[in-house]
Order: structure tokens, then sequence, then C-alpha cells
């Protein structure tokens, strides 16, 4: 088993500290003022794991600190091993695909479709457009979402006009590498590999799932320019030619983090993680 000496996993473990909290510290103290923030909310409520369990240093699968605690990191994988096969196929499905970037953000405009001001999510901040047109908008342009866990946020009216039904079931199947919410989930499957994988990894998705969100939001329905996220304005070829560019850079930055998982989770122990998993994913969040 590695082993880390005292000083060295001490300054890992303070480096990704000081790191995270650039990113926590913020939003605790939001919290504590009652300041819900539309964009940066998303990646501690929608997202499961808590700020105080993001900041918790682990250097992943078998590594022994000296002087440090003990984990049982062979009894955890055992539990876990269905989860983390199926986490493996998704990932491993999703970067053997071609990236798809025609859908210009338009799962943002499908879950607000034919709603008023009042009845939309982030009701407290302005739509770009009236209702009216925003409707339009989405008729017009078509709704190519390959993602359900964006899909199933849509409202009643939005979903047929979707040219795919994504599924739970179908997830695997279906995810692709140029998908914004695909690559923001990369945090998602690494932290939901911890501790089995190191934590600077899961910080590195979590910085992709942050910049990524400004983006997915930036390009919504919502005019959050006083916030300090100018519009993408994909209703005009010149925001739909910026996201793409955006959107391809992404997929470039998740790519190298889906393997570094993959890798992760192909350098467990043989046998531990090979079975096929069945889907670890119940569709219960309802926060976006």
């Amino acid at each position: 088993m590695p082993l880390l000496d005292e000083p060295t996993w001490r300054a890992r473990e303070a480096a990704h500290q000081a790191r995270v909290d650039t990113w926590i510290v913020p939003h605790l103290e939001r919290r504590r003022r009652g300041i819900a923030h539309p964009v940066l909310d998303f990646l501690f409520s929608y997202y499961s794991l808590r700020p105080a369990q993001l900041r918790r240093w682990h250097p992943g699968y078998g590594v022994t600190l000296e002087n440090g605690p003990i984990a049982d990191d062979a009894a955890v994988l055992a539990k876990r091993a269905e989860s983390v096969a199926w986490i493996r196929g998704l990932l491993a499905a999703t970067a053997g695909r071609a990236g798809q970037f025609g859908c210009f953000g338009m799962h943002e405009w499908a879950m607000v479709y034919r709603q008023t001001q009042e009845e939309v999510r982030h009701n407290a901040w302005p739509l770009r457009l009236s209702p009216d047109a925003t409707a339009a908008l989405v008729e017009e342009r078509g709704v190519r979402c390959s993602h359900f866990d964006a899909f199933r946020f849509f409202t009643g009216p939005a979903r047929p006009l979707n040219v795919l039904q994504p599924s739970r079931e179908r997830q695997t199947e279906l995810e692709q590498p140029g998908c914004l919410h695909a690559n923001m989930d990369v945090y998602k499957w690494a932290y939901k590999l911890g501790p089995l994988v190191e934590s600077e990894l899961v910080a590195d998705a979590f910085a992709l799932a942050y910049d990524i969100r400004s983006l997915d939001m930036r390009a919504s329905p919502y005019d959050l320019a006083d916030l300090g996220y100018p519009p993408v304005r994909v209703e005009t070829p010149e925001g739909r030619a910026e996201y793409v560019a955006q959107q391809r850079a992404f997929a470039e930055r998740a790519r190298p983090l889906r393997a570094r998982l993959i890798a992760a989770i192909d350098a467990l122990p043989a046998g531990r993680a090979e079975r096929p998993g069945r889907d670890p994913e119940p569709a219960v969040t309802t926060v976006r």
C-alpha cells in the first residue's frame, strides 16, 4: 500500500481545503444571510455533496497516511461495487461518442416554456424575452436535449418538442460529451466515487461544473446581467456561435477528467468493480 508521510498529506489536505473554500465560503455566507443565487446555489443544492463533505480531503483508494486516520477502503468498495461499475459504464459510453453541439442551450428555455413570469422557477429574475417570444424561440429552434436530468425539468408542453425522450433507463445509451449537463455531472460521478478517488480530482471536476453552470445560465432565458452574468444571446446567430464555441471548450476540459475517473476505477482491485451495475441514480432531485 502506498504510504504518504505526514508533512506531504497534511500539505495536500491544506491545499485542497484552501482551494474549495474559495467556492464554499461565499456560498455559506449567502446562505447565512438568506440570499439566493440562481446560478451558484445549483452546485450545492442540485448536487448532493454538502460543503463540509467537499472540504474533506481523502487521498484515494489504498493510500495509507502516516499518523493519520485509517480508512477501510476495501469495505467501501465492496459495498459500492455495483454503483462503481455503473458509473464506469456511463463514463466510458459517454467518452466513446462524438459530441453533439446543436442544442444551443434550449433545454433551459424548455424549462420555462409556456409559463408566466410568476410560474418560472427563478421568478425573482426577469426573462429576457416575453413568455410568447420565449415560446416562439423554442418552437422555432427545436429542442435536442439528450440529458435526462435536464429533460425531466421541462414543462409538460415542452416535452413533446424534444427530438429525444430521455429516461433514466436510457441514460447510458444517450449521454454524450458535448452536453453541458453531462460535463457538469463529471463532478457528481467524482464525488460519488469518493473516497475511492482523490479529492483533488473531485475539486477539479467541481471547478469545471462551476464554470459550465455560468454558461448554462448566461444562455438561459433569464436576464442575470445585474448579477454579473451577461447573456449569451442564443436567440441570435452570433449568440449561438458563441455558445457552441464555449460548449466545445468545456467538452475538451471534461474529456481528461472523465478519463482520469475511468482510470481510477480501473486501478481498483481486480474484480471489485467489474460486475454489471444497475442505475444507482433515482430521479428524486427537484431543485434546479
